[in-house]
């Protein structure tokens, strides 16, 4: 499918400590795979799209991205990530022993399933079933 000029795509990145235990955590937890792959810079998959980007702190010298103890890691930011395999991700989220924030439980606004876990860095992650997925 073509691309046109008014559609846009969300692209997350975030900064990490160790770009290849970070990208070996996240595909686990997101049934992803790696789409680049080196100790600074990593590009996460699922079905061909980027999901999520991870660089390593103070390479390249991109402005905001080099003193990792200047501020706690994503205050105020949430990466959200629904999926339709809400149960087996909350399962694998448990057997990489995150750090869980909130247990699975029901958000009655948007009638979906939501679990607020922690990576290795800090950030919290939600993971959410579909919305409306519960009554």
């Amino acid at each position: 499918m073509a691309r046109t000029e008014t559609e846009m795509r969300v692209q997350p990145l975030i900064t990490v400590r160790d770009v290849e235990a970070s990208s070996r955590w996240y595909q686990e937890l997101l049934a992803c795979e790696s789409g680049h792959g080196d100790p600074e810079y990593e590009m996460l998959l699922k079905d061909g799209h980027l999901l999520l980007q991870l660089h390593h702190w103070n390479d390249h010298e991109h402005p905001n991205m080099s003193d990792p103890d200047a501020a706690p890691h994503g205050y105020g930011v949430l990466l959200w990530f629904e999926t339709a395999t809400f149960d087996a991700a909350v399962r694998r989220a448990r057997e990489l022993g995150a750090h869980i924030l909130q247990e699975p439980h029901v958000n009655p606004r948007a009638k979906h399933r939501e679990c607020w876990i922690r990576d290795l860095d800090g950030y919290t992650i939600v993971l959410a079933s579909s919305h409306g997925d519960v009554g």
